[in-house]
């Protein structure tokens, strides 16, 4: 199969906040449904974590006019706080987040399989742009 072979993408940010309080607002589903959407006119009007090795997440994003929405979701492979997260889609597809510590700010880093959907950069582009809303509504917090 061709997805085997495609390059991972890789979306990354520095967020000007300890990583204690990027880790909560990445992991709690009342903040999820704060930032988890690429563009203002879409949202995210509910989540939920298992966050543990096999516990379970979703989040449902939808197009604030209603036309359309659908459920992001997967299981997590691996979960160590403060460090990492490992998770693989609904699709198989597989999704890696790195949090460094770096004193008064955090990096965060997600790499992720391609779908065969979308164009590579529109993906990397919407990624980034829910990154860039987490590390605004996290350093707003």
């Amino acid at each position: 199969m061709e997805t085997a072979t495609k390059t991972p993408i890789t979306v990354s940010a520095v967020i000007n906040a300890p990583i204690a309080k990027v880790w909560n607002s990445w992991n709690e589903p009342a903040h999820i449904t704060q930032w988890c959407q690429a563009s203002p006119d879409w949202h995210a009007p509910y989540a939920e974590n298992d966050l543990r090795k096999d516990g379970k997440f979703k989040t449902t994003m939808a197009a604030k006019d209603g036309s359309f929405s659908f459920d992001f979701g997967g299981v997590y492979s691996e979960v160590e706080p403060n460090q990492l997260i490992a998770y693989a889609m609904e699709d198989g597809r597989k999704v890696k987040i790195v949090f460094e510590d770096l004193d008064e700010s955090t990096k965060v880093t997600e790499t992720f399989d391609p779908e065969d959907t979308n164009p590579v950069e529109m993906q990397q582009g919407g990624w980034q742009a829910i990154l860039d809303n987490f590390k605004k509504y996290t350093e707003q917090l």
